[in-house]
């Protein structure tokens, strides 16, 4: 597997692989470069209704920031102040990632079992929703349609054209139920909202937390907005310079590593519910039966699972990493006798949020032009990841994307941060997602600005895997002390 990441990590060097505003509510009129606006209100916080500890508002903001002046949508934010207000720094916004995750359900749920006591004490720790998520004006779709949405593999040129045909209609379902944010759901937009969120908190320079996705959100913030970075912490980093087949190849060859991380602690731990068995065939052997019809889903016993469903429950549980779970759940499935029976849909809802695709295909120009471009694609994937059958998350990401308009509003490049402090990067060698080549080369792009502190271990999130991990971006953020050159993390035991 090093030999993979070096030579991966050797291809991305290369570039082989780019109004009035209701009360308590704040108005935002600056520019899209952060131009010298109008005094800010404060934002009217209110207890939060998932927990009155917490504090939840809304700020006005503009769905596009080329017109400032015109429609506008709220952006959901919620806070926890610092705890000792003496020993207080200033704010931590924080992003979880997706593209999807809501920052305040982050803030209001999550933040006090995810950052520790110091973090907790020294800062208002500020989540806010994306535009299209959560409580920001979230992207909505037919139930109804998305339950059609055809296989993302498809097989000759008359079933491509029928994806992309759908992935039409889909998207202009979305933006008739969403409306005018759908068309600015990019990231870049997302940076400029953050702007504007820290001028309405009266702060001269923010701290920044952002895992996953939301490592786009501060590498771009820190590409527009240095000079306002105090510090910046960014886990299982992003690389926004990769074209559509190093991007695929990459997201495959990493959950590949992540599959056979998972085989390999099951081949050592007597507790795994395939221990003592070839989990390679027995995992192979499920996904053809899965491909005759013979699998069912086990909280849907009239519904069949797909081949790709199945690898789709994998990657999820290799993010944690919960691989105990996800052995219980191979075992169980294996063990199934064949039923050919369909549940019909039994949906209440109308439409359902659908986020991803809004955010996505405005952020990456993966466009598929015909069955033979897109079939090569595929096959350098899952060339690259045959067991995983690819990473089934960024499969259906480019597939989504078929058929979409040429323009995007935020397309790939490489990261040019000039102004900003030193950035922290920490990021798994065995993270399922976010291929550790990523990190690379985006230190690469940024070697003057970010230190890459590796974590030698597997999953997807990094802060709480070990006291290393979470000691050097607690340090950082409070002290602004960062690991010394050629520092890693060693894995945190068996998991």
């Amino acid at each position: 597997m090093r030999s993979l990441i070096k030579a991966l990590t050797a291809a991305l060097a290369t570039g082989l692989l780019a109004g009035v505003s209701p009360p308590g509510v704040a108005s935002a009129q600056a520019g899209p470069q952060g131009s010298s606006s109008a005094t800010q209100e404060a934002i009217d916080w209110k207890p939060c209704a998932q927990d009155a500890s917490a504090e939840c508002g809304n700020l006005r903001l503009p769905v596009d920031w080329a017109r400032p002046s015109g429609e506008t949508f709220d952006l959901a934010v919620a806070r926890r102040k610092a705890t000792d207000p003496d020993r207080r720094v200033g704010v931590l916004l924080v992003n979880p990632g997706g593209p999807g995750d809501s920052g305040v359900d982050f803030a209001v749920r999550r933040a006090k079992s995810h950052f520790g006591t110091d973090i907790q004490e020294r800062f208002d720790i500020v989540g806010f929703d994306p535009r299209g998520v959560g409580g920001s004006s979230p992207v909505k779709c037919s139930t109804e349609l998305l339950d059609r949405q055809p296989s993302p593999y498809p097989g000759d040129q008359a079933q491509f054209d029928r994806l992309a045909e759908f992935n039409r209609a889909l998207r202009e379902d979305c933006r008739r139920h969403t409306g005018p944010v759908f068309d600015h759901a990019d990231t870049l937009s997302v940076v400029r909202d953050m702007d504007a969120l820290r001028r309405s908190l009266g702060e001269k320079k923010i701290n920044y937390f952002g895992h996953s996705y939301g490592t786009l959100i501060g590498e771009q913030y820190a590409e527009e907005y240095g000079d306002r970075i105090r510090s910046m912490a960014l886990t299982a980093n992003i690389d926004h310079s990769l074209g559509a087949r190093e991007f695929l190849v990459s997201s495959a060859a990493t959950a590949e590593d992540s599959f056979h991380q998972f085989v390999k602690w099951c081949e050592r731990t007597s507790s795994c519910a395939m221990h003592g068995r070839d989990v390679t065939a027995v995992w192979d052997g499920l996904l053809a039966r899965a491909d005759r019809g013979e699998i069912r889903d086990p909280e849907n016993p009239d519904q069949l699972l797909t081949a790709h469903a199945i690898a789709l429950f994998a990657f999820k549980r290799f993010y944690g990493p919960d691989w105990d779970e996800l052995a219980t759940y191979v075992a169980g499935l294996d063990a199934q006798e064949p039923n050919e029976r369909r549940r019909a849909d039994d949906s209440g809802r109308q439409t359902k949020s659908e986020p991803f695709y809004a955010v996505f295909c405005q952020d990456w120009d993966f466009r598929a032009k015909d069955y033979r471009e897109y079939a090569r694609l595929t096959q350098a994937e899952v060339g690259a990841a045959p067991h995983m059958r690819g990473s089934p998350r960024v499969h259906a990401g480019v597939a989504g994307c078929i058929g979409w308009p040429d323009e995007v509003n935020n397309p790939q490049h490489r990261l040019r941060i000039t102004e900003a402090p030193k950035i922290l990067m920490l990021h798994s060698l065995h993270d399922p997602a976010n291929h550790f080549a990523w990190a690379v080369n985006v230190h690469r792009q940024t070697r003057g600005t970010t230190v890459l502190l590796p974590y030698a271990g597997a999953g997807h999130s990094v802060y709480g895997r070990s006291d290393c991990t979470r000691d050097a971006v607690d340090d950082y953020l409070t002290e602004l002390r960062v690991p010394s050159a050629g520092s890693s993390c060693a894995p945190a035991g068996t998991h």
